[in-house]
């Protein structure tokens, strides 16, 4: 008997951890399906978006690097994430076969900010990739302001702020940070087998919040460096398990199960 599965893709994809969050949600719920890790090289993007269009029991697909932005010519976009974010990280099969994409990670990474009052706040991101368009796309809905951007491109990150109608500069990633009151990376720097990032952040004030999306390590240079501060800190998985929730609901139908979110973190860190 067949049964409903969805995947992860990316290049590359092993160090994900989506299939042991789905795996657990699955389990948890007791619900039959399969969720599953899928090594898509960008040259094959295009063929294995025409392959599972055709297969009734795959539900969708959450899109990680390098494919954000370039799954969006394969796939419908009713909800205009094109001119909103300007990436998709989630797409779900319809039953008539057509493909919808979408954005969880702008939601699943203003989660943990939610119960702040960002608006007006100084900011500091790193990166100008797919998961820096939904970090800046999250804080402009709150209104946050000025908003640096530590960049390699200068001319893309100036891009950005254009797009999402934020004031603020783009710096070179060695720059002496702002006095801000939260600083996000949104970058692969830290990440295994990715250079490190070293950060002074003797500039911030003593009740700024660091918040890297980086989740393997765990504990980044950048987290251990603002925890030896005192600083409060957020890591990358709670923006994982976030949009992990919202794209299950869309795949299985169910939301994840509520109250299990220490349980699913210890194994995810085990």
């Amino acid at each position: 008997m067949s049964i409903p599965y969805a995947e992860v893709i990316g290049d590359p994809i092993a160090q994900s951890k989506s299939p042991l969050i789905h795996g657990f949600w699955l389990e948890a719920l007791g619900l039959k399906g399969d969720y599953r890790r899928a090594h898509v090289k960008p040259d094959a993007l295009a063929d294995y978006v025409a392959e599972r269009r055709e297969d009734p029991d795959w539900r969708g697909c959450n899109v990680t690097m390098p494919h954000k932005a370039a799954i969006m010519d394969l796939v419908d976009d009713p909800g205009d994430i094109r001119g909103s974010i300007g990436a998709m990280n989630t797409v779900v099969r319809q039953r008539d076969g057509a493909l919808i994409g979408t954005n969880t990670d702008a939601a699943g990474f203003y989660a943990p900010l939610a119960e702040l009052d960002l608006e007006g706040a100084p900011v500091v991101v790193v990166g100008a990739g797919g998961a820096a368009r939904a970090v800046l796309f999250a804080l402009a809905r709150a209104g946050v302001g000025p908003v640096t951007i530590l960049n390699r491109s200068p001319l893309k990150a100036m891009g950005l702020l254009a797009t999402f109608g934020l004031k603020g500069e783009v710096v070179a990633l060695d720059a002496t940070l702002p006095p801000a009151a939260l600083l996000v990376n949104a970058s692969s720097l830290g990440m295994k087998g990715q250079p490190p990032l070293d950060l002074d952040l003797s500039h911030l004030p003593d009740d700024a919040i660091v918040y890297d999306l980086v989740y393997s390590p765990l504990t980044t240079g950048l987290l251990a460096a603002a925890e030896s501060r005192g600083l409060d800190t957020v890591d990358g998985l709670d923006m994982l398990i976030g949009q992990a929730a919202l794209a299950f609901e869309l795949f299985f139908g169910k939301a994840p199960p509520e109250g299990r979110d220490e349980e699913l973190r210890a194994l995810l860190t085990a």
